[in-house]
């Protein structure tokens, strides 16, 4: 069954067709059929999505029709594949099993089959003579665990009776040790398969695997469901768990009433209290008194009793009393325990206030009390003029963006330096980026990152013609081709003798047909797209790469018309047609790109937004984001045996350090030798002539008792001594035998050595853990990971977080930049947050108001200050380090999403903000370097730009990439002269890979730690 968003496909039930001449529409492979083309046209577009699962083979990314063609085919390979004998019991064993994941049920089967044969099975047997025969297995017969005499055990056995091949008159009875199958029948994978296939599964948590009801009619298998393995009785039992933990909460609360019932001999039942404080405690011990107070007045005393004066402490049920006043209390009778005792009501006893309920955070950010301090989020800055907000805080040098566009300048930017490597384009700063999109031809006459970016995207929907020219994108099929179609398919019509139009045969009902039978006036000519359409044929311009002189402007064009007959980009290709190919001017290469080089900001970013929409579902992106997924994958396996190898050094070193305390210094006893050793060391050196003071018991002679005068030649003969006293040592010391030395001193040393060498593999595993983590992310390209939401679900993003390296590709042309975007960017809630969350119902936005004394938009306006996004379509950054410090001390961990926010922003904290010093500095030092840019020369291939257009920091970009890969400018035709001996340029086609790059981005991880 083909799955969606990992969910069976659920049909459409057929409708009631009263009339049998009404004209409907069918979809054969699902057997659907609708009564309207429009409902038909709408299915077939959501069953055409790339959204499709198969689930025999998990082939992800097909259409519905693609992924119903490979089930079918995998299921039939299954079926043949897979043994018959081993259909049924396997089957049987699966059905009603609620182990939830796939693989665990799939390793369960596998270890109690692949030792378990079954009648009917091809196996291979081993038999006395050495020889392996093949047969198949006729009988099985299974005998049971066996009990000694002596207390020991035989595990069950079976033998088997297998009827061998090319020997009708003999048969084999072998064991399990001596009967096999063939490995590639019984795998994992075929088993999955097999699995997969013949059962199903409910989505609620606990539900049994179930055989499909055609497959368990064919093998005799129960399908009714036990009873407790039912939806509904899945329920009633956690409603009796859940009712069955309060009632283990109530009876420890009641823990204290059952002493008292124990100690007052039950006569208290009903009196129920819990002490909570110590108050409470002490309002008990004064009622008591006052209890005993009214009990002792009630009873008679008789005179020969003497009345007697007792101060005492009242007797409580706990192992604790509290200190009351000494309270005189009346003389008691003689009968005292054969008394009638009267105790106060229930109702009189003071009533204990509840206990507080403690919340147990995190939870709803929302539902986390507002704080008093007053702490706002720190300002936004927008990078667009027309602001959501009253904050005049923009960049000035940004010109003419509006906040609509700035998503997509930032979807573009990420995708283009993320696939940089396929696209064979360098990486490049965001800024660079900005600016060069906001370029026109009155500033300079071309930009090398502007022209070389739509040239790679241009050159991913088409082959070259050395590649066979195929297009690698799925197009919308124009009207000519249709009417061409249709006028061939009306010469073949016979035609009828009659005029009239009610007896004329009624074709099949079309969108194209539909429209051609619509009355409306011929349509206003608002742009020239068509004619640029028919002049030129843009798919074979774009094959032989003819981008100089306005080329690509015009291929551009081409494309954008052919893309208009689609109902999903019709709007935005009129208006960029428009603008392109207006109806007052000659269609030229030469008019494309002086309209193009003029083109607004905004409708630029559009046109790289749809070129970057049609490439992503290019084989290229797709091998890409696959070769990617293998490398996390290897990178994950590395990463594991990384870390196991350290928990071992951990371990191993934990033990060393036990060994170690049992070796302390101060225990270790020194030889005699090496005390008289050190005695000789300590003696005080002559200071300006003076006499030598022996600060040692041991003396060598005598004559070093006596006072030594200051002669000539004095400390030379001074010196001439301590050299042989420390050559006397050495000669001492080498003579000592090692068999003397200290055992555990030499022992000592040897754990340290080993303790040392333990430390340094730790360190390494850490250091490739590390190395391995920051593949793992560079490597994580199929999305952008988001950091987090805040209390008003705004999403917070930092681009470099995974897909790329910090700071760009390691032999850019603005490696020396050492950041990619180096701003944090905050995008606003979507419609379902801000609907559900934020603008809620007057009824719930009420409570709120009582809870909080505030509505939530105020809240939002009061804690955020005066800088705010709204949706989606909105978005503002920081980029000072200050800010996202005070970001980072505004959120508040009890919530749920503030708490996962604060945790990845703590994380990446320090990485963040260098990127944000880096950004700054370069482009501080850019506008601070600009007479000495001006004298520079640039060596390029392109035509050289002029010396007053190098103040734009986006004209010193250069595609090394390309020219080191493919040998040229993407903008530049292949060269076809000779290249020099030695220097071979590839061909266009060779994409470098994930690994062409990894060596470098690890040389550059290396040098930058």
């Amino acid at each position: 069954m083909v799955l969606f968003k990992r969910k069976p496909v659920q049909y459409l039930a057929l409708p009631r067709i009263e009339n049998d001449e009404t004209e409907v529409w069918e979809i054969k492979q699902t057997g659907e059929i609708f009564v309207d083309y429009e409902s038909y046209l709408a299915r077939m577009e959501f069953y055409k999505q790339r959204r499709f699962i198969c689930q025999i083979t998990g082939h992800s990314g097909l259409t519905f029709f693609e992924a119903l063609i490979s089930e079918q085919a995998g299921a039939q390979e299954v079926e043949e594949a897979f043994p018959e004998a081993l259909k049924g019991p396997i089957l049987r064993r699966v059905q009603f099993q609620t182990i939830s994941r796939i693989d665990n049920l799939v390793d369960l089967i596998y270890e109690e089959f692949r030792g378990d044969y079954y009648p009917g099975e091809i196996v291979t047997v081993h038999v006395v003579t050495g020889e392996r025969l093949t047969g198949v297995v006729r009988d099985k017969t299974s005998f049971g665990a066996k009990v000694l005499p002596d207390g020991t055990i035989n595990p069950p056995f079976s033998r088997y009776f297998v009827s061998l091949d090319n020997r009708p008159k003999e048969e084999a009875v072998v064991d399990e040790a001596h009967i096999s199958r063939d490995r590639k029948i019984f795998t994992k994978q075929v088993l999955r398969s097999f699995i997969k296939k013949s059962v199903t599964r409910e989505s609620w948590t606990g539900a049994p695997w179930q055989v499909k009801h055609d497959v368990a009619k064919k093998y005799h298998i129960d399908i009714r469901i036990p009873h407790h393995l039912l939806f509904a009785n899945k329920v009633n039992e956690r409603k009796n768990k859940i009712s069955q933990s309060k009632k283990t909460s109530n009876n420890d609360g009641k823990a204290w009433d059952s002493q008292r019932k124990s100690i007052q001999n039950g006569r208290h039942s009903e009196l129920k209290v819990v002490l909570e404080t110590q108050k409470s405690k002490q309002n008990l011990c004064k009622q008591q008194i006052k209890n005993k107070k009214q009990m002792s007045s009630s009873n008679s005393v008789q005179p020969n009793c003497s009345p007697q004066t007792t101060d005492q402490i009242p007797f409580v049920s706990h192992t604790f009393q509290v200190l009351a006043p000494h309270l005189q209390l009346e003389p008691h009778s003689a009968n005292f325990h054969n008394s009638i005792f009267s105790f106060a009501s229930l109702n009189s006893l003071p009533q204990l206030a509840n206990p507080i309920s403690q919340v147990k955070y995190p939870i709803d950010d929302l539902q986390v009390p507002p704080r008093l301090n007053g702490l706002k989020r720190p300002a936004l800055k927008f990078l667009s003029q027309d602001l959501p907000s009253s904050s005049k805080t923009v960049i000035q040098a940004v010109r003419g963006i509006k906040m609509k566009s700035v998503g997509g300048l930032l979807e573009t930017w990420d995708l283009l330096n993320v696939f940089c490597e396929v696209l064979v384009l360098d990486s490049f700063t965001f800024d660079d980026f900005v600016e060069a999109m906001q370029l026109s031809s009155e500033h300079i006459f071309e930009c090398e990152l502007f022209t070389e970016i739509h040239c790679a995207l241009l050159k991913m929907l088409v082959d070259s013609e050395q590649d066979g020219g195929k297009v690698l994108v799925s197009l919308p099929e124009m009207e000519q081709d249709r009417g061409i179609k249709d006028e061939a398919g009306d010469r073949n019509l016979v035609p009828t003798p009659t005029l009239d139009l009610d007896l004329k045969p009624r074709g099949r009902t079309t969108r194209s047909s539909m429209a051609r039978t619509e009355l409306a006036s011929p349509p206003k000519i608002v742009h020239r797209g068509a004619e640029v359409y028919t002049k030129i044929n843009w798919i074979d311009e774009l094959r032989n790469r003819k981008f100089d002189d306005g080329g690509w402007q015009f291929i551009l064009i081409g494309l954008l018309y052919q893309l208009s007959k689609n109902p999903r980009y019709h709007d935005i290709c009129e208006n960029l047609l428009q603008e392109l190919a207006p109806h007052n001017l000659e269609p030229t290469p030469d008019t494309a790109q002086k309209r193009y080089s003029n083109l607004n900001v905004n409708l630029r970013i559009q046109v790289l937004e749809i070129l970057c929409m049609l490439i992503v579902d290019t084989q290229a992106i797709r091998y890409y984001m696959e070769e990617c997924s293998e490398q996390m994958t290897c990178f994950r396996k590395e990463k594991i045996q990384w870390q196991r190898d350290r928990k071992q050094y951990l371990e191993e070193l934990r033990i060393l350090n036990e060994e170690l305390n049992t070796l302390l210094p101060s225990e270790i006893p020194l030889s005699p030798n090496s005390e008289k050793r050190d005695l000789y060391k300590i003696i005080s050196r002559n200071i300006d002539g003076q006499n030598l003071v022996v600060e040692n018991d041991v003396i060598d002679t005598d004559e070093d008792l006596r006072p030594i005068r200051c002669l000539r030649g004095g400390q030379d003969r001074n010196h001439e001594r301590k050299r042989k006293r420390k050559a006397q040592l050495e000669k001492r010391d080498k003579a000592e035998p090692d068999s003397k030395k200290s055992k555990n001193a030499r022992q000592y040393a040897k754990v340290l050595k080993e303790i040392q060498k333990k430390q340094e593999s730790v360190a390494k595993c850490e250091s490739e853990i590390s190395i391995l983590d920051n593949d793992l992310r560079e490597a994580d390209c199929p999305r952008t990971r988001i950091l987090g939401r805040d209390r008003f679900w705004n999403r917070y993003f930092w681009f470099e977080r995974n897909g790329m390296p910090y700071g760009g590709l390691p032999d850019s042309s603005t490696a020396h930049a050492d950041y990619a975007n180096g701003c944090l960017w905050i995008q606003g809630p979507g419609d379902l947050e801000r609907e559900g969350f934020i603008e809620m119902k007057d009824e719930l936005q009420n409570e709120y108001m009582e809870k909080f004394k505030m509505t939530v938009p105020e809240r939002k306006k009061n804690e955020e200050g005066s800088t705010s996004v709204f949706n989606v379509f909105q978005w503002g950054y920081y980029e000072d380090p200050e800010a996202v410090d005070e970001l980072i001390a505004w959120l508040d961990i009890r919530g749920c999403n503030e708490q996962k926010l604060h945790k990845e922003l703590t994380l990446y904290r320090d990485r963040i903000n260098s990127n944000m010093m880096k950004r700054k500095k370069y482009l501080k030092s850019w506008h601070d370097e600009i007479p000495e840019t001006n004298t520079r020369r640039v060596a390029t291939r392109c035509r050289e730009p002029s010396t007053k257009n190098l103040k734009y920091r986006c004209l010193a970009w250069r595609n090394h990439i390309a020219l080191s890969k493919i040998g040229h400018l993407h903008s530049e035709q292949p060269r076809t002269r000779r290249s020099k001996k030695g220097t071979q340029y590839p061909n266009e086609s060779e994409r470098p890979s994930k690994n062409d790059t990894k060596n470098k981005n690890n040389k550059r991880k290396l040098s930058a730690r």
